[in-house]
C-alpha cells in the first residue's frame, strides 16, 4: 500500500485490485512410505521451499495414527497459496478415488483415503499416485532424466521400485506396480505378499542387512558401513546385493531396453564400485546387441527427494 502524506493525517491512495501483488501460487508434495511421511512445498519451477517428515510405526500405526502423521507433516502448506498437493505412496493405490488399497508392510494404510484426508487439512486439490510412477516423471522434469524419452528410474533400500519411461509415456497402469514383487528366483524366501522369491527378498536393506548378520558381520548397519568394512566378506556381500539389484533390473531391460538407469535411494552410499558392478551386470544379461549400452547413473542429491518432485509434477500436469 502507498501512503500518501497531507499536513493533517496519512491518506491511503487507491490501489486497484489488479495491481495487489500477489503471493505465488505454489505445489505441495507428500511422499508417504512405510513408517514415514516427508511433505515439501515447492515452486513451480520445482525448488524445494520448505519441507517437514513425521514418523509412525508402520506395523502397530491404526488409520487414527496414520491421520495424525499426515497432520503433522502437513502443516507446513498452512501458509501458502497451494495449486494442489501431489502424493506419492508406495503400495497398491487407486487414483481415481484416492484411496491407497494395499501396502503390504503398513497394514493401517489398507484402503486409506489419503485424498480426502489431505484435502480436509489443506483446503486444495489432491492427487494421488504411485511412488515409481511419479519418481520417473520427476527424473523427466527436474532430474538426470531430462531430455530423454526412454530411461529407469529406481527406488533402492527399504523401498524398492523402478518407473519405466518409454517414449514419453510411463510403462504402468494408473496406480501400477513397482516391480518390486517380480519373481526372480522360484525357490526363495517368501516375501511379504506371500509369494515366494519376489525381487523385494533379495534387493533390500533388510536381506542385505541379514546376509551380513549371518556373515558374522552384524556390526554394520547400512551399505555404506559394508562398503567401508575392511573385510573381505563385506565386499562380497556388497558385490552380491549389486547382482541382486542388477537381476530385477535386467528384466526392465530386456522388455524395455531402457539404456538409462537412475538409481535413488541406498544405492547413493555404494559408491563407484557398486554402480560399476551394477551396469556390469546389466551389460553381461543383455540378450540383444545394437542399440543403446544399459548405462547406470547414481543420484548425488544430498537429500534424495526425487519422488516428492515427482508429486509436484503430478499437480502440474493437472493444473
Amino acid at each position: 500500500m502507498v501512503l500518501k502524506r497531507s499536513p493533517l493525517r496519512l491518506v491511503p491512495e487507491p490501489v486497484s485490485e489488479a495491481t495487489v501483488p500477489r503471493a505465488p501460487q505454489r505445489l505441495g508434495a507428500v511422499e508417504l512410505l512405510p513408517g514415514r511421511v516427508r511433505a515439501a512445498v515447492l515452486s513451480t519451477a520445482g525448488g524445494i521451499l520448505e519441507r517437514a517428515e513425521v514418523a509412525y510405526d508402520a506395523g502397530s500405526a491404526t488409520p487414527d495414527d496414520i491421520d495424525a502423521a499426515l497432520a503433522g507433516a502437513a502443516e507446513i502448506f498452512g501458509e501458502h497459496d497451494l495449486r494442489g498437493v501431489g502424493v506419492a505412496a508406495a503400495g497398491l493405490v487407486d487414483p481415481l478415488t484416492g484411496l491407497i488399497r494395499e501396502v503390504n508392510d503398513v497394514p493401517g494404510l489398507h484402503g486409506y483415503p489419503v485424498t480426502e484426508r489431505l484435502g480436509a487439512l489443506t483446503g486444495a486439490r489432491v492427487r494421488v499416485e504411485h511412488r515409481a510412477r511419479l519418481q520417473v516423471l520427476g527424473d523427466r522434469w527436474f532430474g538426470a532424466g531430462r531430455g530423454r524419452r526412454t530411461f529407469a528410474s529406481v527406488s533402492t533400500g527399504a523401498v524398492l521400485g523402478v518407473g519405466v519411461l518409454y517414449e514419453g509415456e510411463v510403462m504402468a497402469p494408473p496406480g501400477g506396480r513397482s516391480g518390486a514383487h517380480m519373481t526372480v528366483s522360484a525357490s526363495g524366501e517368501r516375501c511379504t505378499c506371500g509369494n515366494l522369491g519376489c525381487w523385494k527378498t533379495l534387493a533390500t536393506t533388510g536381506w542385505l542387512l541379514a546376509r551380513a548378520r549371518a556373515a558374522g558381520l552384524g556390526t554394520a548397519a547400512s551399505l555404506e558401513e559394508l562398503v567401508d568394512h575392511s573385510d573381505g566378506l563385506a565386499r562380497e556381500i556388497v558385490d552380491e546385493y549389486a547382482h541382486n539389484l542388477a537381476l530385477g533390473l535386467l528384466n526392465v531391460q530386456q522388455l524395455f531396453a531402457p539404456g538409462l538407469f537412475i538409481l535413488h535411494g541406498e544405492a547413493r552410499q555404494g559408491g563407484e564400485r557398486f554402480r560399476s558392478v551394477v551396469e556390469q551386470r546389466l551389460r553381461d544379461g543383455a540378450a540383444f546387441t545394437g542399440g543403446e549400452q544399459p548405462r547406470v547413473l547414481v543420484s548425488t542429491a544430498a537429500v534424495d527427494d526425487i519422488a516428492l518432485l515427482g508429486a509436484a509434477g503430478l499437480v502440474l500436469s493437472h493444473a
